[in-house]
């Protein structure tokens, strides 16, 4: 059974490169416009792993981490947070609200397929 990801992202060029990237490595691909919407999805679909944009509309990238971390059912869950701000402060932020990773746009889709594989090895 394929691993499941879901892409949280406002940004529809940004989501259709990732879920190009991530289905040709053979993964189960769903995807949020929004913070609101990640939630719901995450609650109900449990992924194996989000792609987490930070600047998104409802909830913001930073919010949707806390309250993955926040609920014990849903801790398993990797997190990868994407962003263009790539200042230490934002990752060090990131990093402390619990994301397994912080990859800054633009980035390298080779890095991140490896940080995803990183993050769940078959």
């Amino acid at each position: 059974m394929p691993r499941k990801i879901l892409i949280a992202d406002d940004e529809p060029n940004i989501v259709t490169s990732l879920e190009f990237l991530m289905r040709k490595c053979d993964y189960e691909v769903v995807v949020a416009r929004d913070g609101d919407e990640a939630l719901q999805l995450i609650e109900r679909l449990r992924p194996d792993l989000v792609l987490l944009d930070v600047m998104m509309p409802r909830k913001n990238g930073f919010e949707v981490c806390c309250r993955i971390r926040e609920n014990p059912a849903l801790r398993p869950i990797r997190i990868v947070m994407l962003s263009a701000r790539g200042r230490d402060v934002e990752i060090d932020k990131g990093l402390a609200l619990g994301a397994d990773a912080y990859v800054t746009k633009p980035f390298s889709t080779k890095e991140l397929v490896a940080k995803v594989r990183e993050l769940l090895p078959a």
